[in-house]
């Protein structure tokens, strides 16, 4: 539980520290994003069933953060209420992200005459368990904030956060590219996935070791645990209802989350795939056979590291811009300048539906770039201006279902209607418009961004 007198303004060194364990949580995530969809099209998967593989993260998010949020508020040790979820989240989950690209050689392990579907169900049982544990450590490292820092540094180091997300995502979805085109060497998936596992455990380890949380006196526990004990006498839905009623602008910051992620998780899930098979134009391979599927290997190789190198780009302008975001919106409002944001990126969006060349491409994955910092950071510090004290776990965990909601939504009809948009191209192979999730995502950030002008401060 948070108390005012107990909270801290954190130096510059102590707000890097604090971010450290993000940057590796991000990237092991940004990995899982850029390599999921082309391992997961190896095993066989469709675009329909792509999509609903990633439904981990999402399904996830909305019963593990509110859950481990929750838990997070009554938990009393030595190392912290949060630490334990933080490391223990990416311990497991750096074991997961070692053994996903070894679902095949797993399942070989039951005979030459397994099921061939036996390794794609490893694979997502794999993307399922990484998903959890970034959603177990997510919840509670965004509570730290509230929970232990100063309201006057909350958007700055909401920020550091962004920056972290940023950075981490830049050396992730460069690394590949970075030995390709300097090195000339091709790094493996496996390999990829190995390195992407040992930074999400150092990273936290890093921050578990130098982040001090305050030390709550025992009136403090007791009194979190009759509130523990009263919630969870509710229905969640109760919980859930109480959290958007606490103010009126809590209900209009979920809504403008839910159609800013549905527009953020269009790009995430489907930008990979998009340059793969529109604009470098292979054809869907996912039922080719296997002699098929090595024609177009060194194209997909390419088509693969530069969408990373857009990737990269995308998070190297989150990062550049984050602090200077979080600035900005200090003495111009959060409000106005995440509207700015999510209009950019709504463009950017455009452009990538009607315009697929590299240059706009890439010049697009920049200028989605300051949406996406912006929705990393300013979103959040406007919530905790609202959050009622000894809450602040449970609160980003319910906050977390209109982040991970949408993502139900992308996935499953955005996927199915990708799925159904067939056409037929050179030498008789298919493909799909994956370039339609974009025009969705442009409308949705549209909608976001008009009522994100709509939200007042608390101050106002």
């Amino acid at each position: 539980m948070s108390c005012d007198s107990n909270l801290r303004k954190l130096s510059w060194m102590q707000l890097f520290n604090f971010c450290i364990g993000f940057f590796g949580l991000q990237f092991a995530w940004q990995m899982r994003i850029i390599l999921s969809g082309p391992l997961t099209e190896s095993l066989g998967a469709s675009a329909l069933l792509y999509g609903l593989i990633w439904l981990a993260g999402p399904v996830t998010g909305i019963v593990v953060q509110p859950i481990i949020g929750a838990l997070s508020d009554v938990t009393f040790t030595k190392f912290g209420r949060r630490i334990p979820y933080l490391f223990l989240g990416a311990l497991f989950g750096a074991i997961g992200l070692i053994l996903l690209p070894k679902s095949e050689f797993l399942s070989n392990l039951f005979g030459q005459n397994h099921p061939a579907w036996l390794a794609l169900l490893f694979a997502a049982a794999f993307i399922w368990v990484i998903d959890a544990c970034i959603n177990a450590a997510q919840g509670p490292y965004r509570a730290l904030i509230p929970d232990n820092i100063d309201k006057s540094q909350h958007e700055v180091a909401n920020s550091f956060l962004s920056a972290a997300i940023g950075l981490g995502s830049v050396v992730a979805a460069g690394a590949s590219p970075f030995m390709i085109f300097v090195c000339n060497k091709t790094m493996s998936i496996d390999a990829q996935f190995t390195m992407a596992g040992i930074a999400f455990i150092l990273g936290m380890l890093w921050t578990c070791m130098t982040f001090r949380e305050n030390i709550p006196t025992k009136e403090q526990m007791l009194e979190a645990k009759l509130k523990s004990k009263t919630n969870a006498q509710k229905p969640f839905i109760e919980n859930v209802k109480d959290f958007i009623n606490a103010s009126p602008e809590v209900g209009k910051i979920c809504t403008m989350q839910f159609f800013a992620w549905i527009g953020l998780m269009s790009l995430l899930i489907f930008f990979t795939q998009y340059v793969v098979h529109v604009l470098y134009q292979i054809p869907d391979t996912s039922a080719l056979s296997e002699k098929a599927v090595e024609i177009f290997a060194g194209k997909q190789t390419v088509a693969q590291a530069f969408s990373s190198i857009c990737f990269s780009f995308f998070n190297l302008v989150c990062f550049l811009i984050a602090i200077p975001v979080a600035k900005i919106a200090q003495k111009r409002g959060n409000k106005r300048i995440h509207a700015i944001a999510l209009f950019l990126m709504a463009f950017a969006y455009l452009l990538l539906s009607f315009l697929p060349n590299h240059v706009t491409v890439f010049f697009a994955m920049g200028l989605a770039g300051i949406g996406w910092a912006s929705t990393l950071s300013l979103p959040f510090a406007m919530l905790s201006r609202h959050i009622k004290e000894g809450t602040e776990g449970s609160a980003m965990g319910i906050f977390n279902i209109f982040i991970s909601a949408p993502q139900v939504l992308v996935c499953t009809i955005f996927a199915w209607f990708i799925n159904l948009s067939k056409f037929s191209v050179e030498g008789g192979y298919t493909n799909n418009h994956w370039e339609y999730a974009f025009i969705a995502g442009a409308i949705s950030l549209i909608i976001a961004a008009f009522i994100a002008i709509t939200i007042k401060d608390k101050e106002e």
